[in-house]
């Protein structure tokens, strides 16, 4: 099919490209786009080389479908463009995540609601993916109360700029000295701040996993209370997160249920030092979850530590995925 790849330069966009050709996706033609300074640039795919091109060029070559990660702005103004050429739009921006018209999808939880009429459908946040890929078994038997999650979420999250930031700390460049996207240095330094501030206190990250929680195990009862946080890893995103559930479970269950999880990879043996890592997830598409244990300050409380490649499984696998179950249900052609 022909498939469009809206921010081409960017990291997820470079990911999205590297993860369509992994899993072979039937791509017969390629249209990278980027901004204006990008068009014209070269770049590969599947050992051939491929023009930058702009959006509206894209939008005129009709294609069958566009991965979008080229921030909400670019989003709110492009999808419904190429989704009015008949091209379906799997978006990773948050621009779409919230809009009850559109499906919050995350394809081994949610995939069932897709339908033949959904043309722009947004990916969740990428903290939100892999705290409800362990989660969302473990809710469906027991049923999710609360869950109190903190992050340690890598730069590459905030992309390129981000990455030469801290490589210049690294380096030994003083502040002022470089181009900083942090309002602080990053390197040797952890910043409880991602994303702005809204009035309550909490960031818009912070609330992202709140709403976008709801939304995808489609129940508005349960209570999320996250705290986002910048770390110096390029590698991939960590998180720490306790559950209180409305029935009892055993942490044999517990382990099973997350373990037969698509997607999801148990590694919890502490006395062998065996726990997730990001240094260990970078580059996989599974999320990895350990320190199982249960919160003995509560009733039917668990604790778990959850890794995953926040790049990947976080933006850009999920991605292809979706548009792989719109292939699956002939929403997408196969060929």
């Amino acid at each position: 099919m022909k498939v469009a790849v809206v921010g081409a330069t960017g990291l997820v966009g470079t990911r999205m490209l590297e993860v369509l050709a992994e899993r072979n996706f039937p791509v017969s033609e390629l249209f990278p786009v980027a901004s204006a300074k990008s068009v014209g640039r070269k770049i590969t795919f599947k050992g051939k080389e491929w023009t930058v091109i702009s959006a509206d060029d894209a939008i005129a070559a009709k294609p069958d479908l566009a991965l979008f990660s080229a921030g909400g702005d670019t989003s709110r103004e492009l999808a419904p463009k190429f989704a009015a050429a008949g091209c379906r739009v799997v978006d990773n921006s948050s621009c779409w995540r919230m809009d009850p018209t559109k499906k919050l999808v995350i394809p081994e939880i949610n995939g069932d609601v897709l339908d033949a009429e959904d043309y722009i459908i947004a990916n969740p946040n990428c903290s939100t993916i892999q705290m409800l890929m362990p989660l969302a078994p473990l809710h469906k038997a027991y049923k999710i109360k609360r869950i109190v999650v903190s992050t340690y979420q890598s730069v590459t999250g905030t992309g390129y700029k981000a990455v030469d930031q801290m490589n210049a700390e690294r380096a030994g460049k003083k502040w002022g000295e470089y181009p900083a996207v942090y309002p602080y240095p990053i390197d040797q330094n952890i910043l409880p701040h991602i994303d702005s501030f809204l009035d309550t206190g909490y960031t818009k990250e912070e609330m992202k996993m709140v709403n976008e929680t709801r939304k995808i195990l489609r129940d508005d009862s349960i209570k999320v209370s996250p705290t986002t946080v910048r770390v110096p890893v390029q590698g991939g995103h960590s998180e720490s997160v306790n559950v209180e559930f409305e029935k009892d479970f055993t942490l044999e269950d517990v382990r099973a249920l997350m373990d037969a999880m698509p997607g999801v990879t148990v590694q919890d043996n502490p006395a062998e030092n065996v726990y997730p890592m990001p240094l260990y997830a970078w580059g996989k598409d599974d999320v990895f979850v350990g320190r199982i244990r249960r919160d003995p300050s509560v009733d039917f409380g668990l604790n778990l530590w959850c890794v995953a490649d926040n790049l990947r499984k976080g933006a850009a696998t999920n991605a292809v995925q979706i548009a792989e179950y719109l292939v699956s249900k002939n929403y997408l052609p196969s060929k």
